[in-house]
């Protein structure tokens, strides 16, 4: 079976450090691999915050996951803090994705990357939304 392939850009708009906590550990005594895509989405709640959104609210749709892609690079340990780097690409009429890069901040390590297939979506329609202009706008695409 072929490998995920993530193409990451150059640069990333956002950037925000999580702490691991016990809690993100697993029984290898590293992050676990759930955690890690519990700890990207914190950090998919802070950009959408930077922006001044929510992820009920971007210029008045929701943003709804639709898929996920991770590759990992190596281990992340209790106590360490991770930088988290994201950015949007790729939108089309519905959606867009979510690129993100995560690196252990002492060392630069390269710990994952991976991207989110977001959805745009309107909750009291239950059905999707195109990607507001005024969203790609302000991310400067």
């Amino acid at each position: 079976m072929p490998r995920i392939k993530i193409d990451l850009p150059d640069t990333f708009v956002f950037s925000t450090e999580v702490s691991i906590y016990i809690g993100h550990i697993n029984y290898g005594h590293h992050l676990d691999n759930a955690q890690l895509i519990a700890l990207v989405s914190e950090a998919r709640v802070r950009f959408f915050k930077s922006l001044g959104y929510s992820e009920m609210d971007v210029e008045g749709v929701g943003v709804i996951v639709a898929d996920v892609a991770a590759q990992y690079r190596s281990e992340a340990f209790h106590g360490e803090t991770l930088v988290i780097e994201m950015t949007a690409n790729d939108f089309n009429k519905y959606g867009f994705d979510l690129v993100w890069k995560i690196s252990e901040k002492t060392s630069g390590r390269e710990v994952a990357c991976g991207k989110h297939g977001m959805m745009c979506f309107d909750y009291g329609l239950r059905k999707p939304a195109c990607v507001p202009p005024a969203f790609v706008t302000k991310l400067g695409v």
